[in-house]
């Protein structure tokens, strides 16, 4: 009778996925005699029930028949909704094991099976792993061969890189794990080193400065606006070369911490896109045609990656800007102040970094030609009116620096080449963070304005001035004081002086 009742069970970990966050999970295999089935239960979704077939016939091809009895997976806890097939190899391994022991209960299993036994990479295995190594919960992984190339960028985690799954299954019934060699992880960039911290950068111009003609006053916001990550307003005509400089922008960033390329790389394979590894910060440009869910992320049942998220640590840039939605644009004011996108579900809460550089681009008028001295404009007062008044307060005061473009004259030559530009902003970076900063200027909140942003008595003086004169508020007088501390930087100063926040509040905006 005891025989007969006998339950045989084991256990392996696994992980799932809750937008950018990985939630850990126990694979339970349970083995009972009676009617032969093969369940999942422990709110599995489509793709893992989907994983008994790959799983039947994964063994078979490896030589494992299938036993005659009652198999039940349970993916614990069972209150969280779980999706992805990197589920497969753990399921399979559960199966073909029975009431053998396992040797290394602790260690981690990710992988998809094909029909053969071979065991393939899935784009989650990645931000799964990157994020249960920023819980700590991870120190060793059973995973796909061919997923090393990416996941030797994480470090301080074993990876034992396997084939298929017999390879899986000797790993764990092994009395002792296999030795394992840990690649060497290059990022084919330059290397800054400050305070011991690595920083990696690439000086690789695809699109450079240097085609720019004339437009000094512009070319100098967008150094100003790389070097402290502010956000940037350009307003010209057509032509006048705002979507240029937007682009442009991106090749002379400041350089990148190792932690902030693996977070971009997290939001690729997150987005099914192949990373690089590059230290070249990401560019998004949606249209202004682009959904809601499309820029922020959503989804009926649960939380996609957007737009906004995946321009993290990078350039947003909105060309046409006042034809965005409103609606769009007032979402917008969260994560341009606080780097966070919240997206609430019934399912689900999801927070997604969004720490990014802004640039908008926007025409004077609807026809483009307000400011134009060759051209008519043919817009009546009230339709500028309204074309302007798409962009509302609460929304423009979050932008830093408002240039207003000048007309192309191609007989001016350009003012610099995008890798002069560069050194200025990695000059203005040491800056930075020689003097603790973990944010860069643009990026930094009241407290820390107090505590990096000094004004000589000089500045200070003018500063209270032109908040008497126009009418500041609180946080136009923190946006002039973070684009100030960024013009000291770029000129080697300690202390913002006069002549440094007279430049700023030549960028703040104008009412119109």
């Amino acid at each position: 009778m005891e025989n007969r009742d006998k339950i045989i069970v084991n256990s392996l970990l696994c992980a799932s996925i809750e937008g950018t966050e990985a939630k850990l999970v126990e694979v339970e295999g349970s083995l009972t005699k009676g009617l032969p089935n093969f369940s999942v239960v422990g709110l599995a979704s489509s793709d893992i029930q989907e994983a008994k077939e790959r799983a039947k016939n994964a063994l078979q091809a490896s030589g494992h028949e299938l036993p005659p009895l009652k198999i039940t997976i349970n993916l614990s806890p069972s209150d969280i909704k779980k999706s992805g097939t990197h589920f497969d190899l753990s399921i399979a391994i559960l199966v073909a094991l029975g009431e053998m022991q396992i040797e290394h209960k602790k260690l981690f299993v990710f992988g998809e099976l094909g029909l053969d036994g071979r065991v393939k990479s899935s784009s989650l295995i990645f931000p799964l792993i990157l994020s249960l190594k920023e819980q700590g919960f991870i120190k060793r992984a059973i995973v796909p061969k061919d997923a090393i190339k990416s996941l030797k960028f994480i470090q301080g985690v074993e990876f034992f890189g396997v084939e298929n799954l017999n390879e899986a299954i000797e790993i764990l019934q092994a009395k002792e794990l296999p030795k394992v060699e840990i690649p060497k992880t290059n990022y084919s960039a330059k290397e800054l080193k400050i305070a011991g911290k690595n920083y990696y950068y690439l000086e690789n111009y695809e699109e450079d400065f240097a085609d720019i003609l004339g437009q000094e006053t512009a070319v100098r916001a967008a150094l100003i606006s790389a070097a402290g990550m502010h956000n940037l307003l350009l307003n010209g005509n057509p032509g006048s070369g705002k979507s240029m400089i937007a682009k442009r922008i991106r090749y002379i960033l400041p350089p990148l911490s190792q932690e902030e390329i693996l977070a971009i790389a997290r939001h690729q394979f997150l987005d099914n896109q192949e990373p690089n590894f590059a230290p070249l910060r990401p560019f998004r440009s949606p249209h202004h045609t682009a959904t809601s869910a499309a820029i922020f992320g959503g989804g009926s049942h649960s939380a996609k990656i957007g737009e906004v998220a995946l321009a993290s640590n990078g350039v947003l840039f909105f060309d046409e800007l006042p034809h965005f939605a409103s609606k769009t644009l007032e979402a917008l004011r969260e994560p341009m102040q606080d780097g966070v996108v919240n997206i609430a579900r019934v399912n689900s809460k999801i927070s997604y970094s969004a720490d990014f550089l802004f640039i908008g681009a926007m025409n004077p008028c609807p026809c483009g030609n307000l400011l134009s001295k060759s051209k008519e404009c043919r817009c009546t007062d009230l339709e500028i009116k309204r074309y302007k008044n798409r962009l509302s307060d609460p929304f423009l005061d979050r932008i830093e620096l408002f240039v207003t473009m000048q007309e192309v004259d191609f007989n001016k030559a350009n003012i610099a080449a995008s890798k002069e530009l560069h050194q200025k902003v990695i000059t203005a970076f040491k800056a930075q963070k020689m003097r603790g900063q973990a944010k860069l200027n643009g990026q930094l909140h009241e407290r820390e304005i107090e505590q990096y942003c000094i004004l000589t008595p000089e500045a200070k003086e003018v500063l209270e001035q032109a908040i008497v004169r126009f009418g500041l508020s609180y946080r136009s007088i923190a946006n002039i004081k973070k684009v100030s501390r960024t013009i000291a930087d770029l000129a080697g100063s300690e202390e913002i002086g006069k002549k440094e926040l007279l430049e700023a509040l030549s960028f703040r905006r104008r009412e119109s």
